[in-house]
């Protein structure tokens, strides 16, 4: 469909490739061809647009065969508008010229045409032709005299019309004929299906027989080579057995020469324990004599060494002694004369002076006195003698 532009009364038109435009003004033709793109008044001007690509039309029909059965007929027809002008002349291909759309139906036109012309051709040569012939050879049949009865038609060509190709998809008679045709087909495979059922079932027994001849051979020939077997056990036993009591005498001589040189070296090797045991222990003796009297030795010289330095440290302790008392004697003749003399200038007499010393030297000399209880009688007794001097 055309692109149509409204401008202030004017109006433009823009057509597509494929399109065959013509313009009409007042009866003159003014634009004529593909793809144009103009201005136009609308009160006066006359448009057509014919469409000039390849076109496919869809056709289903109904035909009855020479044995009057029903057949229905798929088909596609391929066409073009090879003459626009013609075209535009026989059909009202004329389009609004504010909406750009046709005012009629061309296409159907064409369609309607198209479709019952190749009906016609189709039906001719089906009418001619058994069922059978024609599920088997229609649809080439159907297709050479439809595409040759378009070829041959006056009108197509009177119209602008040029058709491009006839192709036929399919030919079917009715259902109820489809199945009733299927069966034998169906038959035969199902008898194929059973045959060869039969001829695996017969394969199969033949192989089950021979499978059971091979396992009884088998176990023919397996209870043969068990025999063969144990005869074979029976004599490597006995084999083994004086292989056994050959190889039991060998081990027993060897282990009575084993044990008997093993007792020779046990006895060897005691005697030269004992002789390494007896030098060992004189050795062992002489080196203990040697010890002790080494120990014995050393332990006089400590002994001599010891005394002398005890001998010495008695000297020195009776050295020490005296010169500790003479300087004691000294000390004490020292503070006795100071005594004296204090108490001589103290004018106390000689008398006096003795007593006070001899009860010092008794003081000295009178055993340790831990403690001393004083009894009430001679608390009292003594304060009784303190108190007249006291007076004095």
């Amino acid at each position: 469909m055309a692109d149509i532009t409204r401008r202030l009364g004017w109006r433009h038109l823009r057509g597509a490739p494929t399109a065959h435009i013509r313009h009409h003004r007042s009866g003159t033709l003014v634009h004529d061809g593909p793809g144009l793109s103009f201005w136009f008044r609308p009160l006066s001007a006359a448009l057509s647009e014919v469409p000039v690509d390849d076109r496919e039309l869809t056709m289903t029909f109904h035909a009855r065969t020479s044995d009057f059965q029903d057949v229905s007929v798929q088909a596609t027809v391929t066409y073009r508008i090879a003459d626009p002008a013609v075209a535009a002349a026989r059909l009202d291909f004329s389009v609004d010229p504010d909406t750009g759309a046709w005012r009629g139906t061309p296409l159907e036109q064409l369609g309607t045409l198209l479709t019952e012309t190749a009906q016609q051709h189709a039906l001719d040569v089906l009418a001619r032709t058994p069922l059978a012939a024609a599920l088997v050879d229609g649809v080439t049949a159907v297709r050479e005299r439809v595409a040759s009865g378009l070829g041959a038609e006056p009108r197509l060509p009177a119209t602008g019309i040029e058709v491009v190709a006839v192709r036929v998809m399919a030919l079917r008679p009715e259902p109820e004929v489809e199945r009733a045709l299927r069966t034998p087909a169906r038959e035969q495979i199902q008898q194929e299906a059973d045959r060869a059922t039969y001829e695996r079932r017969a394969v199969a027994v033949e192989r089950e027989r021979t499978i059971a001849e091979n396992e009884l051979a088998s176990r023919i020939e397996l209870a043969r080579r068990e025999e063969q077997l144990v005869e074979q056990r029976g004599t490597n036993a006995r084999r083994e057995a004086e292989e056994e009591a050959a190889a039991d005498a060998v081990r027993a001589r060897a282990e009575a020469a084993r044990s008997v040189r093993l007792a020779e070296a046990e006895a060897e090797r005691s005697v030269k324990l004992a002789e390494a045991e007896a030098a060992r222990s004189l050795r062992l003796t002489e080196a203990e004599t040697v010890r002790s009297r080494q120990l014995a030795e050393a332990e006089a010289a400590r002994t001599a060494l010891l005394a002398d330095a005890e001998a010495a440290r008695a000297v020195r302790v009776a050295r020490a002694e005296a010169e500790g008392a003479r300087e004691l004697g000294e000390a004490r003749a020292e503070a006795q004369a100071a005594w004296l003399r204090v108490h001589t200038e103290a004018g106390v007499d000689g008398a006096t002076t003795l007593q006070a010393l001899t009860a010092t030297r008794l003081a000295e000399n009178l055993p340790r006195i831990d403690s001393v209880t004083v009894s009430p009688d001679v608390l009292t007794g003594l304060l009784a003698r303190l108190a007249p001097g006291a007076a004095e």
